[in-house]
């Protein structure tokens, strides 16, 4: 008994199956099949490269930090990194600018010089790090409609079907309607993949890209200040630091006792 269902189970699967409905669909229905499926192996295609090229350059701003800013010059540090570093491609275009700006003929604000091209620099990261997202939004936007084709179609033929024979039996429109179904879920599979994608590889590559804006900003005020200028350790213990430093440059010292207080007690340095 147990032999006779499975078999009849493989007979009905065999007669309703995927290949089935494609091949009673016609070339409409192996066009619908062979779009949706392109556009899902491109679609994860790139977002796993673009994974692999964010977590790239997210290593890299870790070891800018803990390797780059300790060294003395910015070709030193830039030497340090890799040599296809977005990073170091920052470095390297303020430094070329640097020297352009001693080249130029028409007076030109160094800061400004500088400025235009570490932001350029850091656009062109930008567009590089977003090619192809826009081909996961069309994806995501288009395929339940290409999927639901695909359903119309099938619909359209199982209406047909029943026009034919006069009567609505299940072996009439079970092929059509089977086809159907599977168009829509194939647009579903397709589209929900390249959304859910798109969204979180924007989300990072917008964290990237605040951190080239904080790098280029660091690596403006180096070059502008030739060198005086470096960014200070993103740490408590260095903020502790460095606003404890301030408030000694501001304050000058008192012998008295009353010098934890000075600040509420609004004293003017001439009056000590």
């Amino acid at each position: 008994m147990l032999i006779t269902t499975l078999a009849a189970g493989a007979a009905g699967t065999e007669q309703y199956g995927l290949m089935k409905a494609l091949e009673e669909g016609g070339p409409i229905s192996w066009s619908t099949f062979i779009i949706l499926v392109t556009m899902l192996v491109v679609s994860l295609y790139i977002m796993f490269t673009k994974l692999f090229e964010q977590q790239k350059i997210r290593n890299q701003y870790k070891r800018v930090h803990q390797s780059f800013w300790a060294s003395n010059s910015l070709r030193e540090g830039a030497a340090k990194l890799e040599k296809n570093s977005a990073y170091r491609q920052i470095v390297d275009d303020g430094l070329a600018a640097q020297e352009q700006h001693t080249k130029l003929t028409d007076p030109v604000e160094a800061h400004d010089w500088l400025h235009g091209s570490l932001a350029r620099s850091e656009a062109s990261i930008n567009s590089q790090l977003n090619a192809g997202l826009a081909f996961l939004g069309t994806v995501g936007a288009t395929a339940p409609f290409i999927g639901l084709f695909g359903t119309v179609v099938g619909i359209y033929r199982a209406l047909i079907a029943i026009g034919a024979s006069g009567q609505a039996s299940i072996d009439k429109v079970a092929g059509p309607v089977g086809e159907a179904l599977i168009m829509t879920a194939l647009g579903l599979i397709v589209a929900v993949p390249a959304v859910l994608g798109y969204n979180w590889l924007q989300r990072r590559n917008k964290s990237i890209s605040e951190d080239l804006s904080s790098f280029s900003n660091d690596v403006l005020g180096f070059l502008a200040s030739n060198g005086a200028v470096k960014p200070t350790m993103r740490s408590t213990a260095g903020a502790t630091t460095t606003t404890a430093g301030a408030a000694a440059v501001k304050t000058p010292a008192r012998t008295t006792t009353g010098s934890s207080t000075m600040g509420s007690t609004g004293a003017n340095p001439s009056q000590s």
